[in-house]
């Protein structure tokens, strides 16, 4: 092509603007980026034997101003540079020109900007990486949009939605999906601020608002799209998905760290404390690592072997005193400690060949030198929560005893075992753990159900202290069922599909958190010595199984028992087949359990129900609050002492293989009134003969805030005052 002097070639470029078809022409080129001769005269509907020339005189008109080039290989006409830069600088004339009512933007930065179009195509490089050209065409096209709306005022939430919509339109999904807002309606929120029992507390509104955010943020930006489409479909359940890239789930402490190192935080946190001097601050360092702990775990956490470590601070010191100490420890964990806690008491279980950490961080003698003073404060501990208890169950913390088989043959220890069943005749709330095997040995119990034992290394110190639980995903088996047809081949094909997306979400989450753990984490992760209290990489990884019992009984539908529980023993088989296998790629603590998660239970079976219709979903509660089995419920019956009986620990029984990660056993108390020393044989007969590993008396409570009386069993009137209306039913494991 013959280049004109600059003068000449200017006059050719506007008088090429100058025809209102030219400039039609180049406007469909930009949108197309490449059409045929016959594709522009069809989109400028022109009539080929009757428009031919006056089209062809148009189109080379441009060919000669340098403005549209053709593509010989492709026969295609596409835009110069030269073409491109009038087409912008032709708009930005038409807007001088025109003075069009400017359309004003509330960012979020809470300002008020005229509209610019060039402001979304930047928006669209940067934040979903779309490529220039595609960028400008994008925004052009919302640009004529909002124009044609005639709107004065637009937010930047408004012109997104359009963004997105114009994406959705041209098949650009992957764009439309890194663009995608986060947040919620403006409906939602008021009904947050709104809702009666936040109205004292707007913490509670601001977390909640939080996590509604962050679940978004991962299911949309952290999650492929076969996990996020699986959980918001009902497949599998991520619990705590809002805060599944900030928090891990629960943790083992090991307070011998801070009774040596002091509680030492991060600077930005300005506290700073050396190791305790006595009971009083022992008990204040365990009180402040709960407390921040707590902002930096999902779910619970668990001091192990409590009453052990606090051992050297009581010796010789006032019995009165020792359990007021610990009433206001108590009593301050309950009301300001918002992740629920475990206290570990061991009546008596030592570790004999460990140096006793006591005032000022210094090491005296093992804690084998301090039986008498751990039994004491184990006994003082039950004392305290059983007062506290009355009429009100005191839910937290919740107290957790290691029976041992030297607990059981020392009768000191069977009188501290003894109080302990006392409190769980009366309001249920005390948990068992059996470590009379060698394995269990120094396993340490979360009253989750969650267990770590000293598998990796050998050594209970790493293995199961100072780390925890890194997250649970949960698997809806009872949709495998209806998925599957009834096909075994298929259910288990469906289960092995299900458990490796539930192990990626996990592997996600430890990447994740390894990643930020400095930031995110700062107490947990903090350092002494170069040692990192918290560790990560021993944590385990859960993938519970929902709705066991509904699934088994759903598949073989009117089989009998036998068929029922060689089934079950099928499903176990299976998954730990996929255990091993998937565990190779994801972490050797890669446990799949069945414990108690009420959450998980009622939204995966509300999914089911909706998906197929009430008739085909078998589920446990009621039409109105359905859920499905997570947690294992044993009912008591009454004869010459309370027993379980035999046929209803038999599908249980096959679930033993899968409570390396844990397991928890609920007993039902029903209205009678047991004496402890019934409840106490009924435990050792348990974890002797029946080899229970964790299990909980649950009992049922009714208050009455009227009369301050509490009473067996759900009531709707107070035996006592009469009243009806303030009666606070307290169940720990209520809807599961």
């Amino acid at each position: 092509m013959v280049r004109l002097p600059y003068s000449t070639r200017g006059v050719k470029v506007l008088k090429a603007v100058s025809s209102p078809l030219r400039l039609q022409i180049l406007n469909l080129l930009f949108d197309k980026s490449a059409l045929s001769y016959t594709e522009l005269m069809t989109s400028l509907k022109m009539n080929p034997s009757r428009d031919a020339g006056r089209f062809a005189y148009h189109l080379k008109f441009l060919l000669k101003a340098d403005l549209v080039e053709a593509d010989a290989e492709a026969k295609k006409y596409c835009l110069t540079d030269l073409g491109k830069m009038v087409l912008d600088v032709a708009e930005r004339v038409e807007k001088r020109a025109f003075k069009p009512r400017g359309m004003l933007v509330r960012t979020s930065q809470f300002t008020l900007e005229e509209f610019d179009a060039h402001k979304i195509a930047n928006s669209l490089i940067k934040e979903a990486k779309v490529p220039a050209d595609l960028a400008q065409k994008v925004a052009k096209e919302a640009e004529k949009r909002l124009r044609k709306s005639k709107t004065k005022y637009l937010t930047a939430p408004l012109i997104r939605e359009v963004v997105n919509a114009i994406l959705v339109e041209k098949g650009l999904e992957d764009y439309r999906h890194k663009l995608t807002r986060l947040g919620m309606p403006v409906y939602e929120v008021t009904l947050l601020i709104d809702a009666k029992k936040h109205a004292q507390d707007s913490t509670v509104i601001l977390s909640k608002a939080g996590r509604t955010v962050f679940r978004e943020y991962t299911l949309l930006n952290v999650f492929p799209r076969d996990i996020a489409d699986a959980h918001v479909s009902g497949a599998i359940h991520v619990n705590g998905l809002g805060t599944w890239i900030l928090k891990p789930h629960e943790v083992m402490h090991d307070l011998r760290f801070f009774y040596q190192n002091g509680l030492k935080l991060a600077s930005s946190l300005e506290l700073s404390a050396g190791p305790p001097q006595n009971l009083e601050s022992a008990l204040s360092i365990a009180f402040n690592v709960l407390v921040h702990s707590s902002r930096e775990i999902n779910g619970m956490q668990t001091c192990d072997y409590f009453n052990v470590f606090l051992a050297p601070f009581v010796r010789k010191m006032n019995t009165a005193r020792i359990k007021e100490n610990l009433r206001l420890f108590i009593l301050n964990v309950n009301q300001h400690v918002d992740a629920a806690l475990g206290l570990e008491l061991s009546v008596p279980k030592f570790i004999v060949d460990k140096a006793a950490v006591g005032p000022e961080g210094k090491t005296f003698g093992t804690y084998a030198d301090f039986t008498e003073e751990s039994r004491l404060l184990a006994s003082l501990v039950i004392e305290v929560v059983a007062e506290e208890s009355f009429p009100k169950p005191l839910l937290n913390p919740k107290l957790i005893l290691k029976i041992s088989s030297k607990a059981l043959e020392d009768e000191n220890s069977r009188i501290v075992l003894l109080k302990a069943h006392s409190l769980a005749a009366k309001r249920g709330t005390p948990y068992f753990a059996n470590v009379l095997q060698k394995k269990d040995k120094f396993a340490v119990f979360s009253a989750s159900g969650l267990k770590l034992g000293a598998e990796l290394t050998g050594d209970w110190e790493t293995d199961a202290l100072r780390t925890g639980c890194l997250g649970i995903v949960t698997i809806n088996l009872p949709r495998i069922v209806h998925e599957s047809e009834k096909d075994k081949n298929k259910f288990f094909e469906i289960l092995k599909e299900q458990f490796e997306l539930a192990a990626r979400a996990l592997s996600i989450k430890y990447r994740a958190l390894r990643q930020r753990r400095r930031s995110s984490l700062p107490f947990i992760m903090q350092r002494s010595n170069g040692d990192t209290y918290f560790r990560l990489e021993n944590c385990s990884r859960i993938i519970n199984l929902a709705g066991f019992r509904e699934s088994v009984e759903s598949f073989c539908e009117k089989n009998s028992q036998e068929e029922n529980v060689k089934f079950a023993e099928e499903i176990v088989k299976n998954v730990l087949t996929f255990k091993r296998k998937v565990g190779r790629k994801h972490g050797k603590r890669l446990f799949p359990v069945v414990i108690h998660s009420p959450k998980a239970s009622k939204r995966l079976a509300r999914l089911d129900i909706e998906k197929y219709g009430i008739a085909k979903v078998k589920f446990s509660g009621t039409r109105e609050k359905p859920y499905y089995s997570t947690a294992k419920r044993l009912n008591l019956e009454v004869g010459n002492f309370p027993y379980i009986p035999a046929e209803s620990l038999e599908i249980e029984q096959k679930l033993k293989d899968l409570s390396a990660g844990g397991s928890l056993n609920i007993i039902e108390l029903e209205s009678n009134d047991y004496k402890p020393e019934e409840l106490m044989n009924l435990t050792e007969h348990l974890i002797k003969n029946q080899n229970l590993e964790f299990f909980t008396y649950n009992r049922v409570n009714t208050f009455c805030d009227n009369c301050k009386k509490s009473w067996f069993g759900v009531l709707h009137k107070c035996p006592s005052c009469g009243s009806m209306s303030p009666l606070i039913t307290f169940d720990k494991f209520a809807s599961t």
